[in-house]
């Protein structure tokens, strides 16, 4: 059903804090399988990843897609950690909706607005839900999991992330 897609560099503690949260989701059939997108680590993320049993890809987001198996993609920044019950956010999202969507941050998470508009938002901090279809397609032009996240019209599911710290 769901393939998640983690872009890394250097982030095996990140990783392994988003893994750890998508572990529910694995238990209820609903992640199919998560593909590590490396982009040159020299860290030990390819350890991480493989002890998580998750496909590694040495290489750009649009490898990642490929080898995605489900219909539905889950782009997450590592260290980003999904709340409880995002699990039914997202079936309920994808079985209705062929819009992406996106989470809602955690209240613990948010950052004001004014420091918001100075230091610009990225745009997988609250990841990204996506069709394959359609990531497929923005990937032909986008280097990033973050370019084709960017600027894409998204709806708002209930579920909360903690987003990553910044690096």
């Amino acid at each position: 059903m769901l393939s998640v897609l983690i872009e890394t560099r250097d982030d095996e503690e990140g990783l392994a804090r988003t893994l750890a949260s998508l572990i529910g989701g694995a238990v209820e059939g609903v992640v199919r399988d998560v593909i590590v997108c490396d982009t040159g680590s020299t860290d030990q993320t390819h350890r991480v990843a493989d002890h998580a049993g998750c496909h590694f890809v040495a290489g750009g987001i649009a490898a990642g897609i490929r080898q995605a198996k489900g219909d539905w993609l889950l782009f997450l920044e590592p260290g980003a950690r999904l709340s409880e019950g995002w699990i039914d956010e997202v079936v309920a999202h994808t079985a209705r909706q062929t819009m992406p969507a996106r989470f809602s941050r955690a209240r613990g998470s948010r950052t004001p607005f004014l420091a918001r508009v100075l230091q610009g938002n990225r745009a997988l901090a609250e990841g990204l839900v996506i069709s394959k279809r359609q990531a497929a397609a923005l990937s032909k032009n986008a280097h990033s999991a973050e370019a084709l996240a960017r600027g894409l019209a998204s709806r708002r599911l209930d579920a909360e992330i903690w987003v990553a710290p910044k690096k």
